[in-house]
């Protein structure tokens, strides 16, 4: 009998850039995972700087060092990194990415939520390995992990069929309530997709027709035992969880065991 586990863990600590994959991830008070999102970029107008309106921020590469607080971050064109401490140089981090953007933008930090797209689930994404290689083959140039880089999840679990995660939620105003060891989280929905997927994780560059084949085989690989009522369209993926307030200082670890609550 196969038994879901915890393969993957990924923090996102900038909205939009890099992730870094951990072993173990705390919950916070909102119930989201600590660190993830836990700055994003505004402009002047106070609108988020993200991957969805601005591409040229696939090129940036960012690399984190969460427990000394720092993040190395290598621009277009330049052979060597540039490092800043994200609490003690942020100035000088939001001085370099305006630079690269060609107009101002600030960090704004929520250590308490984060900025998840969805504040009102903005418990961990969670999508299955053996999904993001089945999607990964419905796209010749695309491996799994560009399609894990693309599909952006907090959580991946394995030991499961492709699209296992569907299980995870119910009709709209329900939840499916699941534990990963002694934590419990509940399932809201399928992820609306953005354009971010469309593109090339590094490049930027479209995939020609990336949301229409994608919509096509979402829907012809839809498992016979989930609830429809979630897709009004097909281009959804991965699973919107909260989390109770209960289950805020506890911790998920890798190889941990997951089951749904009956």
């Amino acid at each position: 009998m196969q038994t879901a586990y915890l393969a993957k863990i990924f923090i996102y600590p900038i909205k939009s850039l890099d992730a870094v994959e951990v072993e173990n991830a705390t919950i916070t008070n909102s119930g989201s995972l600590r660190y993830d999102r836990e700055f994003a970029l505004v402009d002047a107008q106070n609108r988020f700087v993200n991957g969805k309106r601005y591409p040229q921020l696939h090129l940036l590469r960012s690399t984190f060092s969460l427990a000394k607080r720092l993040i190395k971050v290598k621009f277009p064109g330049e052979n060597s990194e540039q490092v800043f401490h994200l609490d003690e140089e942020r100035p000088a981090l939001a001085s370099a990415l305006s630079n690269f953007l060609g107009f101002p933008v600030q960090l704004q930090q929520n250590t308490n939520m984060g900025f998840p797209d969805d504040t009102d689930s903005p418990g961990a994404t969670i999508i299955s390995t053996p999904t993001l290689t089945e999607v990964a083959s419905w796209f010749p140039s695309i491996n799994i992990d560009e399609m894990r880089r693309r599909m952006r999840a907090n959580i991946e679990i394995d030991g499961v069929p492709a699209f296992w995660e569907d299980r995870l939620f119910a009709a709209s105003g329900e939840t499916v309530a699941f534990k990963i060891a002694d934590v419990q989280f509940l399932g809201i929905n399928p992820c609306q997709r953005c354009i971010v997927p469309t593109r090339d994780s590094y490049s930027g560059e479209v995939y020609p027709n990336f949301q229409k084949i994608f919509g096509q085989k979402r829907q012809a690989t839809l498992p016979n035992y989930i609830n429809t009522t979630q897709f009004n369209h097909f281009y959804r993926l991965a699973v919107n969880t909260r989390v109770p307030i209960s289950e805020a200082g506890k911790k998920i670890i890798i190889g941990s065991s997951m089951e749904i609550c009956q």
